[in-house]
């Protein structure tokens, strides 16, 4: 606990000031971590984001809850619908109410922004903004993997990347060393691999 409150410290004191996290990494302890390493005036200088993964309203409607909590704070920047990764997931987050739970919480004040998460098809990412637009519902923000490889397999880069630009969606790309992935190529090394990324229209 003490060294993920150094670091997380000592890297915001260095510029780094988007914090991502999710209610259940590493069972909680993850939040609970970083919501030490807030305190003493460092949750002003971040952009906190977390993840619920709660498809139907009650649940998400806890997760939520059990966030703020555990990050000890009233307000969380970003909430996103995590892991969108089933061709059923698009329909299933509305009709089960998780969008209506993070909606409510925005309106409460407790979360700034919505935005959803996905890292194995980009058609699936595609439904679920589809579906939103079907509602009138406008995400802020879509993450997704951006790096060298993307382009060559379901490319999220080449699908979804131009739809979010054009919709001005605010666009948080992930995996830039494909988990390290694309390093055991010894085509690219982590420099490259991170001006790519970094060079595409992200926010």
């Amino acid at each position: 606990k003490q060294e993920s409150i150094r670091l997380i410290r000592t890297a915001i004191d260095r510029g780094i000031t988007f914090m991502d996290n999710c209610w259940d990494y590493h069972d909680g302890k993850s939040e609970e971590w970083m919501g030490e390493a807030l305190r003493d005036g460092y949750r002003k200088k971040v952009f906190l984001m977390s993840k619920i993964d709660g498809q139907k309203k009650g649940p998400a409607t806890k997760q939520i809850d059990e966030s703020l909590k555990r990050l000890q704070t009233e307000t969380v920047d970003l909430m996103q619908m995590h892991e969108m990764i089933r061709p059923e997931d698009p329909e299933r987050i509305f009709e089960g109410g998780a969008i209506e739970a993070l909606q409510e919480a925005k309106k409460a004040g407790r979360i700034r922004f919505i935005g959803f998460t996905g890292h194995k098809d980009p058609k699936i990412h595609l439904a679920v903004l589809e579906s939103a637009r079907k509602r009138g519902f406008k995400f802020d923000a879509v993450q997704m993997p951006l790096n060298v490889m993307d382009a060559h397999h379901k490319s999220f880069e080449k699908e979804v990347l131009p739809v979010l630009v054009r919709e001005k969606i605010g666009v948080l790309g992930m995996k830039p060393l494909g988990s390290g992935d694309i390093l055991k190529s010894g085509k690219v090394n982590a420099i490259e691999c991170l001006h790519y990324a970094l060079n595409l229209p992200t926010s």
